[in-house]
């Protein structure tokens, strides 16, 4: 019974350059070897195969039908060496980014739109969740940063803080309030409020301030995000408290924005997997928010 237990580069090197050549001759000059060395190679290669490869024909050797059949399964192993041979490929490192809406309504297109420009050899992944949500991804590696607007402390997450922003008002632009340049608990009383779900930290901030000034009612709308707070406040449905990154930095003709004089505070954060650093594309895209996010005249850097 023949024995196939082991395999040798050099005579399937010298095999391939018998096909390809046709003569001992010319593959022993492709290889840089003697002639001798290439007929020995051959000739290993049939005792070990059990196969008679080649038949003289003339001055040539002919292949047969083994060898040609051996010659196609050798296809793929030359294939592999070929590419180890040439240029190395880019990886194409990709992040996987997860935000609230508020977010990925403006600001992120924005923010990943220069990222891409400026950094073509990265891919970007960009997925859309609630706050409450998005620690699960990250801890479950689904993803490789996040981004909140909310103070996000939980065990197995890393913090990196972005900005920080006062509470401010947002007003139609021809609303008699927007003549003053900070607003009190007080002048809301007899506003129609915009607020965000009770499930958010800062509507119940915001209801306990209304409250201890005594102007507190309920709102006429409730909002899940801060963005569509603020595009219900542009189409004249009300007022709203909001944190104003980063829809201030967006000019727009029918809304503006006003200090609001209340301890209510938000903090921008990124948050990352403590088990699991983060890639060089993630360190790369954290450069570039903080490079590039402009000035909004409310949130300052962390």
């Amino acid at each position: 019974m023949v024995r196939k237990n082991w395999h040798s580069l050099p005579e399937y090197q010298a095999f391939r350059a018998l096909m390809e050549t046709g003569t001992a001759s010319a593959a022993a000059a492709r290889l840089s070897l003697s002639q001798p060395a290439v007929s020995r190679s051959i000739a290993n290669l049939e005792a070990r195969t059990g196969y008679i490869l080649f038949e003289r024909d003339g001055g040539r050797l002919r292949p047969t039908a083994e060898a040609l059949q051996l010659n196609r399964r050798l296809d793929p192993l030359f294939d592999a060496l070929a590419r180890i041979d040439g240029p190395i490929e880019p990886v194409r490192e990709t992040l996987t980014l997860i935000a609230p809406p508020s977010y990925t309504h403006r600001y992120l297109v924005d923010i990943c739109s220069s990222f891409m420009r400026a950094k073509p050899d990265y891919n970007l992944r960009i997925l859309v969740a609630t706050n409450d949500d998005m620690p699960r991804y990250v801890l479950e590696h689904s993803c490789d940063l996040a981004l909140v607007g909310v103070d996000m402390t939980r065990s197995g997450l890393k913090t990196i803080p972005f900005r920080r922003s006062p509470a401010v008002c947002a007003l139609p632009s021809d609303h008699p309030l927007a003549a003053k340049d900070q607003i009190e608990p007080t002048d809301l009383r007899d506003e129609n409020l915009i607020s965000l779900t009770q499930n958010n930290i800062t509507r119940g901030k915001f209801d306990r301030i209304m409250a201890q000034a005594g102007v507190y009612k309920p709102p006429v709308m409730e909002a899940d995000t801060w963005q569509f707070a603020a595009d219900m406040v542009k189409e004249g449905a009300g007022v709203s408290i909001l944190n104003p990154f980063p829809s201030a930095l967006y000019a727009d003709d029918r809304i503006v924005y006003r200090r609001f004089n209340a301890p209510i505070r938000f903090t921008t954060t990124f948050f990352s997997s403590e088990d699991r650093p983060l890639s060089h594309v993630g360190r790369a895209f954290l450069r570039h928010v903080r490079l590039t996010t402009p000035q909004d005249g409310f949130s300052e850097a962390l």
